[in-house]
């Protein structure tokens, strides 16, 4: 079966310095880079999610700016696709799905930002277009939220997530894992 890695908004702004920095995020996307090496050492397909904000009243993932740019930690090669959005939803209003079609991807490795936003919407989308989805969670980051008053700290965020993605629309597993897989 074919399997593309789906790397999903490791931009810039949710890094040190950045309009929304995420907790963990440097873990992340070391854990991210990690997996692309391995996909590219074995050639398989890799495609980068971008997303530039279109919403009025965006703070960050501005259009044109270094802030939405993918960091230089999992930068793009030339071979490999970009697909950029406007939602949470990697599929939504984007070519991704042709894309995956096209080669003839059934499996998807997915990692990225937010695990809460994107990776959530993502990969829901990708288990109802019937994709079979694996999530390396300690390659996906999350923030605090606000809730009735109450803050919800990012590690508990992002292990509410996986745990919800885990049954049934993925397997959740850390990258060591994968990568002894693959």
């Amino acid at each position: 079966m074919n399997t593309c890695l789906i790397v999903i908004d490791l931009q810039n702004d949710y890094f040190p310095g950045g309009n929304m920095e995420l907790v963990g995020i440097e873990a992340a996307a070391a854990n991210a880079r990690l997996l692309l090496d391995r996909q590219r050492e074995t050639g398989s397909a890799v495609i980068h999610i971008q997303h530039i904000a279109a919403r009025p009243g965006a703070t960050f993932f501005l259009p044109e700016t270094t802030g939405a740019a993918i960091n230089e930690q999992v930068a793009p090669r030339e071979n490999e696709i970009v697909v950029q959005k406007n939602y949470p939803n990697s599929f939504r209003d984007t070519s991704l799905l042709e894309i995956l079609q096209q080669g003839k991807v059934d499996n998807l490795l997915i990692c990225g930002a937010m695990s809460h936003m994107c990776i959530d919407a993502s990969v829901r989308a990708a288990f109802d277009f019937g994709f079979t989805c694996l999530v390396a969670e300690d390659a996906c980051a999350a923030r605090d939220l606000e809730f009735k008053g109450r803050t919800i700290n990012a590690a508990d965020v992002h292990a509410s997530f996986m745990a919800a993605l885990a049954v049934p629309y993925a397997r959740v597993i850390a990258t060591k894992e994968v990568l002894e897989n693959i």
